[in-house]
């Protein structure tokens, strides 16, 4: 009897003062990249964080991040401004405030095929980065998006 009130007490100790607990998290959804990862898309509730290759420095290599949460559209929308962006006639660069970076789109042509690159700068540490260049049917790939 004296073995079972001890088993029970030591298991009711272990249990009640235990380091490691579960919690709960949300699943991380991957949407869209493009070619080997040089920029892809994960969903995670209704975060969107966008991870791209950093060429800023060719001698070192990272990837940097933007996100946002998609309150009004704003992942669908996000698309549409892009899109708009590699029609537009003159190419203009579009400046985007998000909650944490500021991001550019930076539209150029190249032997009559319109790009678009990515570039961010975070608010709080200055960190910047600039993704590789794409067409529209990279972004449209992304996106997961048809081509209309």
């Amino acid at each position: 009897m004296k073995k079972i009130i001890f088993a029970l007490s030591l298991f009711a100790s272990c249990v009640s003062f235990s380091q490691i607990k579960v919690i709960e998290t949300t699943p991380i959804i991957r949407l869209g990249a493009i070619n080997q990862n040089d920029m892809f898309i994960q969903n995670e509730g209704d975060q969107y964080i966008f991870t791209y290759k950093n060429i800023e420095k060719e001698e070192e290599t990272s990837t940097r991040t933007f996100s946002f949460k998609d309150l009004n559209n704003d992942y669908n929308n996000l698309y549409d401004i892009i899109v708009n962006g590699f029609n537009a006639d003159p190419l203009l660069d579009i400046k985007l405030e998000l909650p944490k970076e500021f991001v550019w789109l930076h539209f150029s042509k190249n032997l009559d095929r319109t790009y678009v690159q990515f570039m961010c700068k975070n608010k709080t540490n200055e960190v910047t980065g600039v993704s590789k260049a794409f067409s529209l049917d990279q972004i449209t790939k992304l996106f997961q998006k048809n081509k209309i």
